[in-house]
C-alpha cells in the first residue's frame, strides 16, 4: 500500500517537474523588427521561439505597414513624429514612382530621395524609441537574454549596445559589413522557407477555394507586386490585365487600386492574398522563396533595392524570367507567362535542391536564436578578423614587408649590375691601354 502511495505521488509530481523544466529552460529575447516584407518571415520565427515557452517582447512604432500585434507575444509600441497616412504615402509614392521614365541622373536623385526620406523616418522613430524613458526601463527591468533585429534598421544595434545585450541579425544571404560589428554579436547564415508553417484565416479562404477548385486542370496565377507596391498606374495595369486575359489559367491579383477598365474574367482582385498556400504559377518581383520552395516558375518584375539581383540570380539559373517594368508590353508579359507556364524542369530541381536539407530551416534558426539566448552571445564563433588591428586586418603590414622585400631586391640587383658595369668597364680599359701599348 505504501509503494502505491509513493508510485502515485510520483506520477502526480512528474507534470509539475516538467512544467518546471520547461520554465526553467525558457529564456527572454527582445525583438526589434524591420517593417515590411522582411517581418512576414520573421514573424514565423518570432512565433514560433514564443510556442517554445519564450518570454518574447516585439517593439515597434504605433503607426507601421506590416507590423501587427498578436497572440504569441508581447508588443510594447512606441510614439513615432508621422502618421499612418504620412507613412502609406512615403512607401506608396516608391512604387508608383518606379514606373516613372527619366534618365539615369534623374533616376538617381529619386533613389538618393526616397532612401533619405526612409532613413530620416527611421532614424526619428529610432530616437523616440530611446526617448521613451518608460519604455526603455521596462526593457531594462525585463532582464532579456538576446535581442534579434534586422541589420538594415540602426536602432536594432543601438538598443543592444544600450542594455548590453548579444545580437541575433535575421537577414538574407551573407552577413554584411562584417568589420563593423561588436564582439557580443553573431551573425547566423540560414535561408528560411516557411512551408505550411503558419495558419492564415482570411474572410475570402472559401472564395479562394472556390477559384481553385473552378480552374481545373489550368491551375493558377497568383499576382503580387509585393508587400509595398499594391497600386500601379493605369497604363500599366490595363497592359498587365491585357497579357493575362490571353492565358487560360484563373488569375488572382493583389491590388487595391482602381480596378482597370478592361480587366478580364479569368482575373480577380483581392487587397491581400496568402500566396504561399495559392501558389499555383508565382509572378512577383519579390518571392523568390516562395517560388523555390513550391516548386512553381515565375514572372519577375524587378523594382528596386536587391530584388534586381534576385530576378536576375533566378533566371540564370532558368527558373524565371525577367521583365523591365518600364519597357515591358502586354504581348511580352504574355510571352512570359507561357514561357514559364510550360517549362518547369528547372525549378523543379532547384527546388528539391533547396527542400533537401537535414534539418528544416525553422528549426535551425529557432536552435541559433536560443543557442545565443543559452550562451549570453557565441564569441567562439566570432571571426579572429574581429581581434585584428586595422592595420593588420588590410595587410598594411603584409604590404609593407613585400614591398621592403621587393625594394630590397631590386636595390641589390641594380648595385650588382653596377659592380657587373664597372668591372667589365675596367677590363676594357685595361685592353685598349695594352693593345695601344703593343701597337707603340
Amino acid at each position: 500500500m505504501a509503494r502505491l502511495n509513493l508510485r502515485c505521488q510520483v506520477a502526480a509530481c512528474l507534470p509539475l517537474l516538467l512544467f518546471l523544466r520547461v520554465f526553467a529552460e525558457s529564456g527572454k529575447l527582445l525583438v526589434v523588427p524591420q517593417d515590411g516584407s522582411i517581418w512576414l518571415s520573421m514573424k514565423v520565427l518570432v512565433e514560433k521561439l514564443a510556442q517554445r515557452r519564450h518570454d518574447v517582447v516585439v517593439v515597434m512604432p504605433e503607426n507601421a505597414l506590416l507590423l501587427q500585434t498578436s497572440q504569441h507575444f508581447t508588443v510594447k509600441t512606441h510614439p513615432v513624429p508621422y502618421t499612418q497616412e504620412q507613412l502609406n504615402e512615403i512607401y506608396g509614392n516608391i512604387g508608383v514612382n518606379t514606373f516613372n521614365s527619366l534618365s539615369f541622373f534623374e533616376k538617381s536623385i529619386q533613389i538618393h530621395a526616397n532612401i533619405s526620406q526612409v532613413m530620416t523616418m527611421m532614424a526619428s522613430a529610432c530616437q523616440h524609441l530611446l526617448s521613451d524613458e518608460e519604455l526603455v526601463t521596462f526593457l531594462q527591468d525585463k532582464k532579456f537574454d538576446a535581442l534579434l533585429s534586422d541589420p538594415v534598421l540602426p536602432c536594432g544595434p543601438i538598443l543592444a549596445e544600450y542594455l548590453s545585450l548579444p545580437t541575433v541579425y535575421f537577414l538574407r544571404g551573407l552577413p554584411c559589413a562584417m568589420y563593423s560589428l561588436m564582439n557580443r554579436r553573431m551573425m547566423l547564415k540560414v535561408k528560411i522557407c516557411f512551408l505550411k508553417t503558419h495558419k492564415i484565416v482570411f474572410s475570402h479562404m472559401q472564395e479562394f477555394e472556390a477559384i481553385v477548385n473552378k480552374s481545373g486542370e489550368h491551375g493558377i496565377v497568383v499576382f503580387s507586386l509585393g508587400s509595398m507596391v499594391s497600386e500601379i498606374p493605369e497604363k500599366n495595369a490595363m497592359e498587365i490585365v491585357e497579357a493575362l486575359g490571353t492565358i487560360p489559367q484563373m488569375v488572382l491579383w493583389r491590388y487595391t487600386g482602381k480596378a482597370p477598365p478592361n480587366l478580364a474574367e479569368n482575373t480577380k482582385l483581392f487587397k491581400w492574398l496568402p500566396q504561399n498556400d495559392l501558389l499555383g504559377m508565382f509572378k512577383a518581383p519579390m518571392g523568390s522563396n516562395e517560388g523555390i520552395c513550391n516548386a512553381v516558375p515565375m514572372v519577375l518584375m524587378p523594382f528596386f533595392g536587391d530584388q534586381m539581383d534576385n530576378a536576375k540570380r533566378m533566371e540564370s539559373r532558368g527558373a524565371g524570367v525577367v521583365l523591365n517594368i518600364l519597357e515591358m508590353t502586354s504581348k511580352d508579359i504574355s510571352v512570359a507567362l507561357k514561357t514559364v507556364i510550360y517549362n518547369k524542369k528547372n525549378i523543379q530541381h532547384l527546388s528539391d535542391l533547396h527542400l533537401d536539407r537535414p534539418i528544416p530551416p525553422l528549426d535551425l534558426a529557432v536552435h541559433w536564436v536560443e543557442f545565443v539566448m543559452r550562451h549570453k552571445g557565441a564569441p567562439h564563433l566570432r571571426p579572429a578578423a574581429h581581434d585584428l588591428k586595422w592595420i593588420q586586418y588590410h595587410s598594411i603590414d603584409v604590404i609593407a614587408f613585400l614591398l621592403g622585400v621587393g625594394l630590397l631586391e631590386l636595390f641589390i640587383s641594380l648595385k650588382c649590375c653596377l659592380y657587373c658595369c664597372r668591372k667589365c668597364c675596367c677590363r676594357s680599359g685595361r685592353m685598349s691601354k695594352k693593345s695601344k701599348s703593343k701597337s707603340q
